[in-house]
């Protein structure tokens, strides 16, 4: 019996249909390169980034993992002279289905971010799929991270309030970068912010099948990225918790969590799930479900009220973190 899947915002469904015309819900390897050089006329240039002069930017490249190439990191600093302490540091991990985008991929959100909170942004470089499998993604986060945290006073950002953040498949690698750093005793994020994350190779929830062929980043399009990164692994016994962090057994010891995603999506209850057990485990977590969001919806109708709410909750809940 087939599901029935949730219905859209009304002010979102709108956009989705203008969307659709650009982003089909389905997306396979055969359409890769030209869903790559579409993905790369949306990137922001300098001069967006900047703000208007409120950012200062600097495109860094930094030691990638032992053996691996380096990597490159996009730092943007608030042009205003600083205060007496040093500012809190937001470090980005762009989405892009593990096969997609650049180190500028989403960076309007987190930019918003530090406008608001007087932080330092800084986003991360990492190699894609199929090309470079797991685990190069995230062991490009990590090394990202250690030069971060080992450099956050040379860009003047404090070590002690680094908060990382990703959007979608970022939002996965944002998790897995969580464990991986507690378990190899690396830097110790203050926070992790999981924006509709993707998080979980076995592609078989309720959501998964409901949102099939509907919204973006549906069930063939996950079954394209996970694939892409994992290979003939997926959906196996033998997928590691750092390349898909729902696998993880231990949900102990990890920084305060923020998620969120949309409720006719379909990372819906992989991050609902995860949410759960990050509070079965005795974290902190907050967890929003965005009533008729579909995927990564903030980004793609910016404007739109259910768009306005959720950014807002983000910006409250770094507050409160951070003792802003």
């Amino acid at each position: 019996m087939p599901l029935v899947p949730p219905p859209f915002d009304p002010e979102l469904a709108a956009a989705l249909e203008l969307v659709g015309e650009l982003v089909p819900p389905a997306i396979t390897l055969d359409h890769l390169p030209v869903a790559r050089e579409g993905v790369g006329a949306l990137l922001p240039p300098d001069e967006t980034l900047t703000g208007g002069g409120a950012f200062e930017v600097e495109d860094r490249t930094v030691p990638g993992p032992a053996g691996a190439p380096d990597i490159s990191l996009l730092i943007c600093r608030p042009a205003a002279p600083a205060h007496d302490d040093p500012r809190p540091v937001v470090y980005h991990v762009h989405g892009g289905g593990m096969i997609l985008g650049t180190n500028r991929f989403g960076m309007d959100v987190v930019l918003e971010w530090a406008k608001e909170l007087d932080a330092v942004v800084v986003s991360v470089e990492y190699r894609l799929a199929p090309e470079n499998p797991y685990p190069a993604a995230v062991e490009d986060v990590y090394a990202g991270l250690l030069w971060t945290a080992e450099h956050a006073k040379e860009v003047g950002g404090d070590a002690e309030r680094i908060v990382i953040a990703g959007s979608s498949a970022g939002g996965g690698l944002t998790a897995a970068l969580a464990l991986l750093a507690r378990d190899r005793g690396g830097p110790r994020p203050l926070g992790q912010v999981l924006m509709c994350p993707m998080l979980d190779d076995r592609n078989d929830s309720p959501s998964v099948r409901q949102m099939e062929g509907i919204g973006i980043w549906d069930r063939t399009s996950n079954e394209t990225g996970w694939t892409a990164l994992l290979g003939e692994r997926r959906g196996g016994p033998d997928v590691p918790a750092y390349a898909a962090p729902a696998r993880a057994e231990d949900l102990t010891g990890l920084p305060a969590t923020f998620l969120d995603v949309g409720s006719a999506e379909t990372f819906r209850d992989e991050v609902v799930a995860y949410a759960s057990r990050l509070w079965q485990a005795g974290g902190r977590a907050e967890l929003h479900v965005w009533p008729g969001g579909f995927h990564g919806f903030d980004a793609f109708a910016p404007q739109a009220a259910l768009s306005q709410t959720a950014r807002a909750a983000r910006i409250q809940w770094l507050r409160r973190l951070l003792g802003e």
